[in-house]
């Protein structure tokens, strides 16, 4: 592989990880920047991990909206609240970024453990890499969405996780039908507009 290509894959992971931390920083400085749905202050630093300055701006433009800051402001001018306001294009993109948070998760634990063992599957490391990463990104994704799902609908902890691996199997199976992260937030994007167009994902 050309040298030039190790330099511009470190720098854009440099560059990734920089626009992590700055969401982070934003959402840990300012409490009024804290998202409604808690989960979400944990999804926007990971969308920033494979999209980058995207993702910090998605987050600037569209997160910041879905603030509890954002909230109350609303509520004072006797107004919709963001989540009604939002474009039905927003809503589906942020439902989104929970496949992809689950992902993320789920590539960088596999990968940092199958870097320190000799597990194969069928013979081959490679298999087990993508069996690994599916499953961990699977049970991740599973987890975010049942912290989005159980306290939207008031749902008992059983029918919050039925509802969760409902609305989250075809949403990361679409996402992780693909070579890249942002290839799959474009593979996950429509799976997910169907999903919250019959109410089977909550709109965010």
């Amino acid at each position: 592989m050309p040298q030039w290509l190790y330099l511009l894959a470190g720098g854009s992971l440099i560059l990734a990880a920089a626009c992590a931390v700055i969401i982070a920083a934003d959402l840990v400085l300012f409490p009024s920047h804290r998202q409604r749905m808690w989960i979400m202050n944990l999804v926007w630093p990971i969308t920033a991990l494979y999209a980058g300055p995207i993702g910090l701006w998605a987050y600037v433009r569209v997160g910041r909206r879905s603030s509890r800051g954002s909230a109350r402001r609303g509520a004072q001018r006797d107004s919709a609240t963001p989540s009604r306001s939002k474009p039905f294009w927003q809503s589906v993109a942020i439902g989104s970024t929970h496949c992809g948070g689950g992902c993320t998760l789920g590539d960088l634990t596999a990968e940092w453990w199958l870097s320190n063992s000799s597990v194969t599957l069928f013979g081959k490391a490679i298999f087990a890499a993508w069996a690994l990463d599916f499953l961990l990104a699977y049970l991740f994704g599973i987890v975010f969405q049942y912290y989005s799902i159980k306290p939207m609908r008031g749902l008992t902890p059983l029918r919050g996780l039925a509802a969760a691996v409902k609305a989250d199997t075809l949403s990361l199976v679409a996402w992780q039908m693909q070579l890249a992260m942002i290839a799959g937030f474009c593979t996950s994007y429509p799976v997910n507009w169907w999903l919250i167009r019959r109410g089977i994902k909550e709109k965010m």
